[in-house]
């Protein structure tokens, strides 16, 4: 049995364009204002208005070698255009940039910001940046972020 070039070309196509994803485009994942989240007991903190939720230990210990105190943090979270989520609190050296897992917040990027720490953290939305203002940050001149960390010129 002969099967012609054509067919198969024909054949090849079709299984190539069934697998190609459907891209919904341009889409905007931010939110408008930063959330602050206070982590219960058990390390988990929730927001209701953006249903997200998710176990802060791993974070805490990563940046203050303490998982048992977590209730005494206030998170400050921002989610980017992108869709990649901002996190830091007061006390923090770092912005941490997470992408979302399998059923898990993936660290993307680890963003010094302060040696001290910070005093009282804030993000603004900058589409398409992230603006993190700190109390104690020379003339008040915020930090401009993205998922791949601080953008030039917007540095202290």
């Amino acid at each position: 049995m002969k099967i012609s070039l054509s067919i198969v070309v024909c054949m090849v196509a079709m299984l190539l364009t069934g697998c190609t994803p459907l891209l919904l485009t341009p889409a905007d994942f931010s939110w408008p204002i930063e959330v602050a989240l206070k982590p219960d007991a058990k390390g988990t903190v929730q927001e209701s208005r953006y249903k997200v939720s998710f176990n802060v230990k791993a974070l805490l210990f990563d940046e203050l070698q303490d998982s048992v105190s977590v209730t005494k943090h206030t998170l400050h979270l921002l989610r980017d255009q992108a869709g990649y989520y901002f996190m830091t609190a007061k006390g923090f050296k770092h912005v941490y940039v997470f992408g979302q897992g399998d059923g898990a917040l993936r660290l993307e990027k680890k963003i010094l910001i302060s040696e001290k720490g910070l005093e009282a953290p804030a993000f603004n939305q900058k589409v398409p940046f992230v603006h993190l203002i700190n109390e104690n940050n020379e003339h008040g001149v915020p930090v401009v972020l993205s998922k791949d960390g601080i953008i030039e010129g917007g540095k202290k």
